[in-house]
This record gives structure tokens, sequence and C-alpha cells, in this order.
């Protein structure tokens, strides 16, 4: 299993690790056996044989820096308290920020059958490298396959089990770790996160025609950062200017989910590591994208 320190280890069994970090993910081309290869072509990683999990939705964004992480925290809480069963798979291996939002900061234990994720006091399953890792401040200073490798493992190595519903919080652009995910886990569809700023148009676009090349469904927009409701006359403001959501929605072909506002007490929970206790109702729209691809 993944031990608690700061390099990648691979699978307990010895067989069908990481790829080697010179990796072109071109199997064609390639005579090495790792878990990437089926008859040349890509084989889908096998879960974790203590582990079950009905539904894999990823939240990705074409850059940093637009609150993907907390629409994945958000949409874990929203479908939670519901009554799904929840986890969080923090696949952003070099900018983990999941364990800090709900206050997690102990170690990930593991057995025989693999690696124990943390729970949250809603019993929320998370796992990241922040959890493995000897101290949260520790820099993860390795290639992009190898990372990939580790994100690989984080499905096939944690015992999850029963899980409604997967959230993967995915690293910003169009990289080794979207690639491994789209192509070696069982991905239902992905979220996109963008801000209203004038590139949201193109960087949308990246994320919605990767997800296009890789067959994988977009189940809709959210638009963080929209506006700020002032606390006194309690009117919007568009502080990045207009919104542009609806019109990048349309032209990608996609349903806009949300327009999220700047909420200073929510960020201010979520660096408390306190997100659990946040009384809001934000991203109650992944019911119906829960709804839409099969769980009620």
């Amino acid at each position: 299993m993944l031990k608690q320190m700061n390099r990648p280890v691979m699978m307990a069994d010895g067989q069908g690790g990481a790829p080697d970090e010179n990796c072109t993910h071109d199997c064609s081309t390639c005579g090495a056996d790792c878990a990437s290869r089926d008859g040349g072509g890509i084989q889908k990683a096998k879960l974790n044989e203590h582990s079950s999990v009905k539904k894999v939705i990823g939240v990705v964004s074409g850059k940093g820096g637009v609150g993907k992480s907390m629409v994945t925290a958000l949409s874990a809480l929203a479908a939670t308290r519901h009554g799904f069963k929840t986890g969080i798979m923090d696949a952003d291996i070099t900018g983990p920020s999941i364990p800090k939002m709900f206050g997690v900061h102990e170690k990930a234990m593991g057995s025989e059958f693999g690696i124990l994720p943390a729970v949250t006091p809603t019993e929320i399953k998370l796992m990241s490298i922040n959890l493995l890792t000897e101290n949260e401040t520790d820099p993860v200073v390795w290639r992009g396959p190898v990372i990939a490798g580790v994100v690989e493992q984080f499905w096939t190595e944690v015992m999850w089990e029963d899980l409604d519903v997967l959230f993967i919080d995915m690293p910003p652009g169009t990289g080794d770790v979207p690639l491994t995910v789209f192509q070696s886990l069982p991905v239902d569809g992905i979220i996109v996160v963008t801000s209203p700023q004038d590139l949201v148009s193109m960087i949308v676009a990246k994320a919605v025609n990767m997800a296009n090349l890789m067959n994988i469904p977009v189940l809709g927009l959210v638009e963080n950062m929209s506006y700020i409701t002032c606390p006194d006359c309690g009117r919007r403001i568009e502080m990045f200017g207009p919104s542009q959501a609806e019109a990048v929605a349309a032209a990608n072909g996609i349903k806009l989910l949300e327009k999220l506002p700047i909420d200073p007490v929510l960020s201010q929970e979520a660096d408390m590591g306190r997100i659990e206790f946040n009384e809001g109702t934000q991203m109650e729209s992944i019911l119906d994208v829960l709804a839409g691809i099969g769980l009620e």
C-alpha cells in the first residue's frame, strides 16, 4: 500500500504500477507491462475489491484559481445532506486542499486490504496526498506520469467501501492527471468550473473539448465568484464584470448548473476546516445531476 512519506509507492502486488516518468501514453509504441496496457489500448483500473462506487464525477477547470475544490466540497456536502453516501478523491496532488477545508489532519491508515480513507463528521470519505505525507507542507516534487500513477492508486488501493458517488477534485488543465482519470477510471461525467472573466469561453472550451475527445459526458457548468451580495442593501455586485455563464454554456452545448457568489463566511469556514458546518444551499443543483446519471 501507499506509505506515509513524500514519495510514490507502487502497487502492493508489484504488478501494473504507475507508468514510467517518460511514458507518452501511447501504448502502441511501448513494450512496457504497466496497468495502462490491454493489447495496446487503455485498460480501466480495477477498483479495490473491498469497495463499491456507483457513480464517479470529475470536477475540472481549464485554469487554476476558479474555486474547483470549493465546488467539489459543496457538491459532496449537498449530496450527503440528501442521503447519498459520498466520497472525495483529491487528485490535485501538487496542490491538495480538500483535507484542510474539512479540518482533516490525521494520517491515513491502512490494512492488508488497502488504505483507509479519512472520514469527516458527516461521513464523507476523503483521500488526499496530504493524508500520506509526513507534513502537510511537504512539497510533492514528482513528474507528471508518476503523479498520475498515484491518482490511479487512489482508486485501486483505497478501501472506499460502499459509495453512491465519488467526486474527483482534479488539477486544472488538460495534463497527465485528467488524462489518467478519463482513461483509467469509470467517469460518468464532469462538471466544469469557471469564473466570470474574458477568457472563460476559451478555457471552458478546452475542458469541454478534452472531455468530448475522451468520450466523457459534460454534466454542466458552474460559474464561481459570479457576484457578491452587498451586506447593507442586498444588491448583487458583479465584481469581475457581467456574467458570461449563460452564453458560454450555450456556446458549448452544456447546461449551466449554478452561479455561485463570493461568500466571505463560506471562505472563512473553509479556511478554518469547518466547511461541513456551513448552512447554505450552494450546489443543490448536484441533485439534478445525480438524478440524470441514475442516482435518486
